[in-house]
Parts: C-alpha cells; sequence; structure tokens
C-alpha cells in the first residue's frame, strides 16, 4: 500500500449545514448528488452523509468518528491487492471489493482501531504519476 491519502470522507448529520460552515471557513466545494467535494492541497475532503457513509462502508450506524479514510489506486487488481495487504496485517473487510454505483471498483477495510478505509478505482479521478488526486470538475459533466 502506497503511503498517500486520497480523500477524507467526513460523515455529518446535514450535509447543506456542513456545507455552509466550511464555506464560511473560505472553502468552495462542488455539490454532486448531495456529496460536496473540496480540494485540499493533494488530496480531497468529502462531506457525506453519515448513515450513507454506514451503509457504504458496510457498518451498522455511523461508526466511532463517521470518519472514511480513502485512497484511489490505479486499477480494480490494485484495489484487491491493496485489501489483501491490509487483511494480512490485521485489518477487517467491512465490504469485500465489488463494482460500485459510479462505475468504480472498492471495498472497505478496518484498521486494528476500527479506522476504516476505502480502497477505491474511479475512472472519473484520474491520477497523477505522484499519486495525487485532482476532483474533476463536475459542471463539465453535464
Amino acid at each position: 500500500m502506497e503511503q498517500r491519502i486520497s480523500l477524507i470522507t467526513l460523515g455529518v448529520a446535514d450535509v447543506a449545514r456542513a456545507k455552509a460552515f466550511y464555506e464560511q471557513l473560505g472553502w468552495r466545494g462542488q455539490e454532486v448528488e448531495e456529496t460536496v467535494f473540496f480540494q485540499a492541497g493533494g488530496l480531497a475532503l468529502v462531506l457525506w452523509g453519515r448513515d450513507k457513509l454506514a451503509d457504504d462502508a458496510g457498518i451498522e450506524g455511523p461508526g466511532t468518528g463517521a470518519l472514511t479514510l480513502a485512497q484511489n489506486v490505479r486499477s480494480q487488481a490494485e484495489v484487491d491487492e491493496v485489501i489483501a495487504t491490509a487483511t494480512k496485517a490485521g485489518a477487517t473487510v467491512t465490504k469485500p471489493a465489488r463494482e460500485t454505483f459510479y462505475g468504480g471498483y472498492a471495498g472497505y477495510f478496518a484498521d486494528p482501531d476500527g479506522h476504516l478505509w476505502e480502497i477505491a478505482w474511479n475512472p472519473g479521478f484520474t491520477l497523477a504519476e505522484d499519486g495525487s488526486l485532482t476532483v474533476p470538475d463536475f459542471s463539465a459533466m453535464n
């Protein structure tokens, strides 16, 4: 597993309220399907409803901190490789890798302390050679 984080997803009770808060801090994001994406240097901070996050991760309730760390990888095979490596290191798979609603491939694991990680291949999020991710311009996709 490469030493980097692609996305930090915060599970929130009210997406609109959370978006307004971050906007008050000077952050500018893009909302797509009740999900808000903020470019944050070389990674993205994402706001998503707690219930949707829990459902996507295959867990009951919002989790201990309603936070998911995510790493985008370059292929479906790499998703499987990273999850297998994490499992061997002591992680618990909470949702086996599978095709996603957005046309990608992803799975989740919890580290020994219960922190959730999503490992995903997303054809819409291009990775630079150094592994950095840039959130696409969703407005250009409509």
